[in-house]
């Protein structure tokens, strides 16, 4: 029943070549990554939008005496059908594929009994949500096959489209490949004030994509691997091949989370129409931004408002783009064209009224010349030159403090950052002020080869000095590879004392 679905058979996939350089496929060798190139993935007007776009449930919860709302989490195998006659193995949470959507409101105490009905450990991480170490998701809280974890703690952050997925150390990718992801939803008094599309799986829509490729049996399969990691030929959104989606509304909001493993999306629509650009990881943004495009990797979400007019039709897809430096681009899929998904709209739609000029009050974050200030060196698969180690502490940071941290990719190849606990703000990017999809709060960042990012992070109240939070590539196969630290937020008075190992015997002493 907890059988692994995904494999490596290889792919009957054809567009594939011999990595061409030296220089790459000596990269690749010395992670250990099947040196393959291929030729540049093309899906656009190869794909018949036939199938309705599913939409997560809503999770159910209970809200006990005391106000705590709980939900139930089950990881568990099961088989799922993308492909017209064919079940596909896959892993679920309450379901045989991703999860049912969570929600919750700022202020809530919540409480999530997790249980594995898998056969092998994983864990739940909340990515992006602030709250204590030990309730955090991490390799460091592991849910044994059969076991439990109840973890709680109460939502202090403003409305965002958040998400849920396992951070086995080692294991991520597969897991989350397998189907182990889900969206988390954060509701409050402001954002409901706003005159904005909120009618869940109406008008308010969460779009997963995720890259999968299929063997003749249906099976996924990942034996492709660019420089970036497993990189699929097919799409799914929320688990759908081939999605269209029936709008109702002349304004429809899409929530897109990149829920890829290692693939970059140029998000824009095939008949280059502007959309309005109002959330991103943290939340919604100061303002609506008008765009054409928008990019994201792996973990990355963005909050678009799209117009549509009776009866018309847009594609959703994803362009080339510049990743990194030369022919790397075409390693990471920056040269795909991939269709993702169909919006049609009926013959009559309810109207909407025009978007707020103003949504929320983002307050800037200024760092004095005195904050902290820190720098992390992405190059290969290391973090300043080291790998993970679960019992090396590598950054200590005093609680509430407000942080500079100067994050460079000095390879070649994209890398993405990932910060634990935190929702940091854009400060420069390659010298220069943020872009418009940069402005608000960000828990993840994308950094193209050669390429730096200043980012002011502030931290919170929780502290553990023997529970560590993580910071680490978001690309899963970088990350399962060492691409990853750990720190642990302490009272200031113990910076110079918190201990900078850990003893793992006796932080799983509780399984």
């Amino acid at each position: 029943m907890g059988a692994r679905p995904v494999h490596g058979v290889p792919s009957t996939v054809t567009r594939r070549t011999i990595l061409f350089g030296t220089a790459a496929a000596t990269l690749l060798a010395s992670a250990g990554c099947v040196p393959y190139s291929r030729d540049a993935i093309n899906t656009v007007g190869d794909i018949t939008f036939n199938n309705p776009l599913r939409i997560p449930a809503l999770a159910a919860s209970t809200v006990d005496g005391d106000g705590v709302r709980t939900f139930d989490l089950t990881a568990h195998a099961g088989t799922t059908e993308f492909l017209t006659g064919k079940q596909t193995p896959t892993w679920g949470f309450n379901r045989s594929y991703l999860g049912e959507t969570l929600r919750a409101r700022r202020g809530e105490k919540v409480r999530f009994n997790v249980r594995n009905e898998l056969d092998e450990t994983t864990t739940v991480h909340w990515h992006g949500m602030h709250l204590p170490a030990e309730m955090d998701g991490t390799p460091h809280q592991p849910v044994r096959p059969g076991g439990q974890w109840h973890p709680h703690w109460t939502i202090h952050q403003q409305a965002a489209t958040l998400w849920y997925h396992p951070h086995p150390h080692g294991e991520t990718e597969d897991h989350v490949n397998n189907g182990l992801a889900g969206m988390f939803i954060i509701d409050d008094d402001e954002s409901d004030r706003l005159d904005l599309p909120g009618r869940y799986g109406v008008d308010d829509v969460p779009v997963i994509v995720q890259d999968r490729s299929f063997d003749d049996e249906g099976e996924f399969t990942t034996s492709y691997r660019g420089i970036n990691g497993f990189l699929g030929d097919n799409l799914l959104v929320n688990g759908t091949y081939a999605p269209y989606l029936d709008v109702q509304t002349d304004l429809v909001r899409l929530r897109i989370l990149n829920g890829s493993s290692a693939r970059i999306y140029n998000f824009k629509f095939d008949d280059g129409r502007r959309f309005d650009l109002i959330g991103t990881d943290g939340g919604l943004l100061d303002r609506p931004r008008q765009m054409k495009n928008i990019v994201l990797s792996p973990a990355e979400r963005a909050e678009i408002i799209v117009r549509m007019k009776p009866g018309s039709r847009t594609t959703l897809r994803s362009a080339p783009q510049e990743l990194g430096a030369g022919f790397l681009t075409t390693g990471a899929g920056g040269n795909d064209r991939m269709d993702v998904l169909q919006l049609r709209a009926r013959p009559a739609l309810e109207p909407g009224g025009p978007l707020p000029a103003r949504l929320a009050a983002v307050e800037p974050l200024r760092p004095d010349a005195s904050a902290t200030k820190r720098e992390f060196v992405l190059d290969g698969i290391e973090i300043n030159g080291k790998q993970m180690d679960m019992g090396r502490i590598d950054t200590v940071v005093p609680a509430s403090n407000l942080e500079v941290w100067t994050v460079r990719n000095v390879a070649g190849q994209p890398h993405n950052f990932h910060i634990h606990d935190v929702q940091f703000q854009v400060l420069e990017v390659d010298g220069h002020a943020p872009p418009p999809e940069l402005t608000g709060s960000k828990d993840t960042i994308f950094l193209p080869g050669k390429s730096a990012a200043r980012i002011a992070v502030p931290f919170g109240t929780y502290t553990n000095p023997r529970v560590p939070y993580m910071y680490h590539c978001h690309l899963l196969w970088h990350e399962d590879r060492g691409m990853m630290g750990q720190f642990t937020v302490v009272d200031p008075d113990q910076v110079e004392s918190a201990p900078r190992t850990l003893n793992m015997k006796e932080m799983h002493s509780h399984e």
